[in-house]
């Protein structure tokens, strides 16, 4: 029996590395609505409800901002809001922001597109109900790029000035270059055991995996080229990703698995790390 990833999986915190703390710091609570955490000279943890990390951001020394899709890693990290409302407040606050905004309805939710300083991308999105999500006659979730809705979000809104995001936002999901996108499917499919969610995009060089019937937890993309490498220790980018698992036991069974395949995993207190083909940290905790 092949092995599956427990379906009550979630993600957890992001990490990346940034080049100026202090400018991406108002990025952050400014433009996108984080509020700290905690903080140090170098580190700052970033909070929706105050009380769960969601974000962190750590200045790399002498770091080099990697141009967007140059690299194996971060194609954006998504955070999924509760409401359609609060996705609408999103968008006042972007508008008023005067960042550029791409923007897409996938029908099984809406999204907002943005980059940060350092080009992280950042998708921010709403979802539509679960039991209106469509598959075609393989399987596959049905999902466009339409035309977002953007007088429907903005009258949503009610004259909102609310300026942080709500309580209730998570980490919908991530995304990323990789260097080789069968390898990156043998890792996350075969050995972690995420289901394909929508391989439709495959002649478009993408792929979308999950657990539990989800749209997507993972991208998977060959966007900044076959082959492409990870950026260099001083480069911006992802240091790594979060897999949430229900208990010890399912921490312990994914451990047992990832080396039976072979791959390095390092134990650092409670949490289980590793990296995925294309160099991607993954840090495996318990919720």
């Amino acid at each position: 029996m092949s092995y599956t990833i427990h379906p009550a999986m979630e993600l957890g915190e992001v990490s990346l590395r940034v080049s100026d703390l202090k400018r991406s710091l108002q990025f952050y609570e400014e433009v996108v609505g984080f509020s700290v955490l905690r903080r140090s000279s170098t580190i700052v943890e970033l909070t929706a409800d105050g009380k769960r990390t969601l974000l962190i951001l750590e200045e790399i020394p002498n770091a080099a901002v990697v141009p967007r899709r140059s690299a194996s890693g971060l194609y954006h990290f998504a955070l999924l809001l509760p409401t359609r409302k609060d996705l609408g407040i999103v968008l006042q606050r972007l508008i008023q922001s005067g960042i550029h905004i791409g923007q897409a309805d996938h029908l099984v939710s809406e999204a907002l597109y943005i980059t940060d300083p350092d080009n992280h991308g950042i998708e921010i999105y709403r979802d539509r109900p679960r039991d209106t999500w469509e598959r075609d006659a393989q399987g596959n979730y049905k999902m466009a790029t339409d035309p977002i809705d953007w007088d429907g979000l903005l009258n949503e809104v009610k004259g909102s000035t609310e300026s942080k995001l709500p309580v209730g936002t998570t980490m919908g999901h991530v995304h990323f270059h990789v260097g080789d996108l069968l390898s990156s499917k043998h890792f996350y499919c075969d050995m972690l055991g995420f289901d394909v969610t929508s391989d439709v995009m495959r002649q478009m060089g993408a792929l979308f995996i999950s657990a539990g019937g989800y749209h997507h937890h993972i991208g998977l993309n060959l966007w900044a080229g076959h082959g492409a490498s990870p950026p260099p220790p001083n480069g911006t980018g992802i240091q790594y990703f979060t897999i949430v698992l229900p208990d010890e036991i399912e921490l312990q069974k994914t451990q047992e698995q990832l080396a039976s395949s072979g791959i390095t995993v390092q134990r650092q207190e409670s949490a289980l790390l590793t990296q995925d083909p294309s160099g991607i940290g993954i840090r495996f905790i318990v919720k």
